[in-house]
Parts: structure tokens; sequence; C-alpha cells
């Protein structure tokens, strides 16, 4: 367990009205002691000062006021640490924030690493390992339902899940070894197919989890949309239509889009990164086949195609060779510029949802997002899927405990040595105490944390 205490700016870097720095650790009451000076009658200092009590004055440097600030006192264990920790509120900016770092760190404390105080709830057992992995999901959220799925996690419902799987493990685990220590005692017939009835109800419940990772992964990451078409199609248009907001410039030049351009919408609750890409055709300067390259390269990248036709003219040479191009992956039609009169005809050959619209008026574009939402989202959104959302490393675990417990099974049914069966079930048990960290080791932590910013 860490001894040391360490500080961070909790904040964001930058100019703002106030600056937030954390102090977390058994001397964070006396790092902050030697540097703070109250200010008033009913301030203190912080050594002097009751648990969850917020103190005035100022944080002194060499002599010098540094700010004046508020400061909170947090007494462990009542803290998200469970150490003594302390909160000093300055003012935004810079400067200021930094200054008052320096005098902390100059009284005996250590910068944070990135993810140490959640590291530390952690390992003083404030939290779970898929709790802490769901402050960084709060963060992160892009969507007011990732956040909710976010905060059920966060407050324990997977957690709660994965123990019952792990407790209905390890009591079919015992089962198995009270056996193997009692060899005079074999195994009825009846006993056999209750235990291999259990597992497979356990498999069951592994099943349902797992049904939840594609929506999981979807609401923490996105999904990438690549809106593709010849150059004057209206893929601009269109971004900007589904952003809500003028991002991309829209001119009548063809050509005008020369790089990419990424931005993540809200579409009916899933995050969806939208990649504006260079209108495709024979590029001619040196400037326009880069733009090619990068449309290219964005479509290697993403996962849905959103192929947008001019619906007033033709079916161009063009347009059909990309329609073939892109048949192979997942990708909606839109035709484009309704609001003229029709002359696209789209191929029978080419199958794929088409999504009529005006990129000038805003006609379709709702039903565009709905059929979009559609075609990424298999689940329905009930409270009971966000709470048990599981990600890509719970997925992997949950995949090695299944595969352990269908081995397990098969060793039963197969009236092979019990030691094999109790050797498979350790391993499942293992694999699923991971989600949780229970059975977590010290590269899987540093893993994890590494990915969260300091501060947090």
């Amino acid at each position: 367990m860490p001894d040391d205490t360490i500080v961070a700016i909790c904040t964001p870097l930058g100019e703002g009205g106030l600056a937030v720095l954390r102090v977390s650790g058994s001397e964070a009451l006396r790092v902050a002691d030697a540097c703070f000076e109250p200010v008033g009658t009913s301030s203190v200092k912080p050594l002097a000062a009751a648990t969850h009590t917020v103190q005035f004055g100022r944080i002194v440097r060499q002599g010098r006021v540094v700010d004046e600030v508020l400061l909170a006192v947090l007494r462990a264990p009542r803290t998200f640490t469970r150490e003594d920790t302390v909160e000093v509120s300055c003012h935004g900016g810079l400067l200021p924030a930094k200054l008052v770092l320096e005098t902390l760190l100059e009284h005996g404390a250590r910068l944070a690493q990135p993810g140490e105080f959640t590291r530390r709830a952690f390992l003083n057992g404030r939290i779970d390992l898929a709790q802490a992995e769901a402050v960084a999901d709060l963060i992160h959220a892009r969507t007011e339902l990732a956040l909710a799925a976010a905060n059920e996690q966060l407050a324990g419902r997977l957690s709660r899940r994965i123990n019952e799987l792990r407790d209905l493990l390890l009591a079919t685990l015992a089962h198995l070894e009270a056996h193997i220590d009692f060899p005079e005692e074999d195994i009825a017939p009846h006993t056999r197919e209750q235990l291999i009835g259990r597992l497979e109800r356990t498999l069951e419940f592994i099943q349902r989890l797992l049904l939840t990772a594609d929506e999981g992964q979807l609401l923490r990451r996105g999904v990438r949309a690549a809106i593709v078409g010849r150059p004057n199609a209206g893929k601009s248009s269109l971004l900007n239509q589904l952003l809500g907001r003028e991002r991309a410039i829209v001119s009548p030049i063809p050509g005008t889009t020369r790089d990419t351009i990424e931005e993540t919408a809200n579409v009916r609750g899933v995050p969806v990164v939208f990649i504006d890409t260079a209108g495709l055709r024979d590029a001619g300067d040196t400037l326009e086949q880069e733009g090619m390259r990068r449309s290219r390269e964005a479509l290697l990248r993403a996962e849905l195609v959103l192929h947008v036709l001019d619906g007033s003219e033709p079916l161009q040479p063009e347009d059909a060779r990309y329609l073939a191009e892109f048949a192979g992956k997942r990708r909606l039609l839109v035709r484009n510029k309704h609001d003229l009169p029709q002359r696209l005809e789209i191929p029978p050959d080419h199958p794929g949802a088409v999504v009529p619209v005006s990129c000038l008026t805003g006609e379709g574009v709702e039903l565009l997002k709905d059929t979009l939402k559609g075609m990424v989202w298999k689940g329905e959104l009930g409270t009971e899927m966000l709470e048990v959302m599981i990600n890509s490393r719970h997925q992997e675990a949950l995949r090695r405990a299944g595969a352990a417990v269908r081995r397990t099974v098969e060793a039963l049914r197969q009236d092979l040595s019990l030691e094999f069966a109790a050797l498979d079930l350790r391993i499942a048990v293992n694999a699923v105490g991971e989600v949780v960290g229970q059975t977590a080791t010290e590269d899987l932590l540093d893993s994890i944390f590494s990915q969260f910013c300091i501060g947090k």
C-alpha cells in the first residue's frame, strides 16, 4: 500500500474562475498546514480543523502570498481515497494553480501519477476495479445515455452481478474440491447432474452479460461513420445538418473539402463520430491527391458509411463504381436534394437502406438519425441493460471464464478426474475476479490507471 502523499491539479489547465488541487496521503494535513495561513477568526490551520470543513486563508510561499484560497479538510476514512485529503480551491489560471502546486510539492508532497487518486481508492477498498473504470467513463461520457451507464456502474450495479457470478462459481468449486479431498465419497450420478445444471445456468448468466458488450463499447467510444460521395453531392451540408451547426464550409465549387473533418454528435443517445471526407473522384493536383488518400484512410477506419448521392441527377458512372466499392461495408445510402425534381434511380443490386433528405431544408434528417441509430444499436435502452454494460476488458475476461466453465462441464459429463474439472473452474473464478479486481495483477492495474488523467 502506498504511504507517501500525492498532489495534483484536478481541474483542466487554462484560465477560469477556479482551479482545484487535491492532496491525499498520511501527511496531507501536515503538508497543507505548512503553507496555509488562516484569515479571520473562524478559520484555523488544517491540522486543527475538524473533518469536512472549509477554511479561508492564503497559501504562503517563502514568506510571500501566492493566492487567497478555500481549503477543504477531509479526514480519513470519509474521503475518496480513504486517506487524509485536502482540496485547495484557488483562482483559476495557469500561474496561481502552478504556484500553489509548487508550494505543496516543496513541503513534502509528490506529484500524482495518472489515475493515482482513483487507484488508491481501489487499493484502499473504497471501490472495486469495475467502479474505478466507471470513473473514467463518467468523465469521458459524451451522451446522457453514456453518463447514465457510467453512473450505474459507479454505483456498483455491475459489480454486484459479477460478485454474484463469482460466488456461484466458488460454491461449485468448493463442492468439487470437497470430493477431491475425500475421494472415498464418490459423486453420485444425480449430484453430478446437479453440478452440471448449476454450471450451465452459470454459462447462461455469463452469456447475458456478454450480450451487453457491443452496446457498452458503443456508448463509451462511439461509432465512426464516414460521409462519402462525389464532389457537390452534399456531404458537408449533411455534416452540418447532423451537427446542428455550420462546421464545414459549403460551396457550389467542386472539391471545396480537401481534408477530413471529424466531429462527434449525439444521435438518439448514441455518440457518432462523423467524418466528412473529400469528394471522391480522380484527383488532379498534389493537394487533392492527399485529400483522396486521407478519405481512403477514413473509410478503412470507419464502421459505417453514409454514401451521399445527388437525387437531382441521374446515376453517374462514379456513383455506380463507389456503390460497388462500398458494398462490403455496413452502409446507409443518403439520397440528397430531395427538394428538387428526382432523377436518380439506384440499381436494385445495391442493397442498403435509402433515406431521402434535403440538406437545404432539413427534410428527412430526423428520419436519417432514427435509421442510423437503428443500424448501430441492437439493444433496448432499458435500465437493466444500462446497469451491466461491460467494456472490452470485462468481455475478454468473461469469455475466458465461459470457456473454462464449458471445459468443466465437459469434464464432468465424460466422468474425468475431478482435478481436471476443478482446475478449469478455478481458472473461471480467477477470470471473473479480474473484472472487479479480486485477482488483478500489477500490470493490469498499471494498464487501466495509466489511461486516467492526472488529478483523478
